[in-house]
């Protein structure tokens, strides 16, 4: 499904993707359709570690202030081991917010398929599609069989320079030849400090990218700082323009991950949301 089919089928994909104990309740689809209509309907989120210095309910709060409607949880505010019923009660919170969860991680993978199995039962209670992960090179044929199994996508996030999957080779040829649901997670600010284009990697990738870790950054180092998007040297109008022609998922994970001034990076996530809003609409025109 390309991102530019009608904002009725993709609010239908987004609606079923929360879908816990809990229906959404009216004001989370209104808050959808207004993002909808803020990001041209791309389904622009965070990735909650740029809230790290906040408790779960904080980040929530802050994600409805920021207008912010999906997330993807990092371990610290929901753990893979949370029950059925805290999953329920977070739900209800999120719901309240108008925020959807869309993907979990950064979670590990290896040769030990039970352990991986305990991550795809948190995102079957979860009603998750989406899983990022980093795995080891052992852990793909059961990788295989659990995305079968439970009909989830995984989505390999690349590290910085020196770490697995710092290059977009490596990526590739990770996936290779395995289940179309074994995937990537493009972080564009671990590319740019690897010295590797994000935008090449997104259009390599193709139909196999379910998520983004959208970040910039101030130098093509290993020691570099996140700016503000847009600012560095992330191409942010020609990242849309890649994900539209590889038909980016709708009910994939576009999130923005800003790692600075964690202790106060409200204003700076603003300007940052500010920046893909404009970022799409000149996609769309070209």
């Amino acid at each position: 499904m390309s991102i530019s089919h009608s904002r009725r089928t993709f609010l239908a994909r987004a609606a079923a993707v929360t879908s816990l104990t809990v229906l959404p309740s009216p004001v989370t689809r209104l808050a959808a359709a207004q993002t909808v209509d803020r990001f041209g309907g791309w389904p622009i989120g965070i990735q909650s570690f740029s809230l790290r210095k906040y408790d779960v309910d904080e980040a929530i709060r802050h994600m409805q202030g920021l207008g912010i409607h999906f997330v993807e949880f990092y371990s610290k505010h929901v753990s893979i081991d949370s029950t059925k019923e805290q999953l329920a009660e977070l739900q209800t919170s999120l719901s309240r917010a108008g925020v959807t969860m869309s993907s979990h991680g950064v979670n590990k993978f290896s040769a030990d398929h039970e352990a991986n199995r305990k991550v795809f039962e948190f995102a079957k209670r979860a009603g998750l599609k989406n899983i990022t992960c980093n795995p080891t090179p052992d852990a793909f044929d059961s990788l295989d069989k659990l995305v079968a199994e439970y009909d989830v996508r995984v989505a390999i996030h690349n590290h910085g320079p020196g770490s697995s999957y710092d290059k977009i080779d490596e990526v590739v040829q990770a996936v290779k030849g395995h289940d179309p649901r074994i995937g990537a997670c493009v972080d564009t600010g671990h590319f740019i400090r690897s010295k590797e284009d994000p935008i090449e990697a997104v259009s390599r990738l193709g139909k196999r990218v379910f998520g983004l870790h959208i970040k910039d950054e101030e130098k093509q180092e290993k020691k570099s700082r996140n700016v503000v998007i847009g600012q560095g040297f992330l191409d942010l109008v020609a990242l849309f323009k890649t994900l539209r022609k590889v038909n980016f998922p709708a009910d994939g994970a576009v999130s923005l991950e800003y790692e600075a001034n964690p202790d106060n990076p409200i204003d700076d996530i603003q300007q940052c949301l500010t920046a893909a809003e404009e970022a799409i609409a000149k996609a769309a025109l070209s």
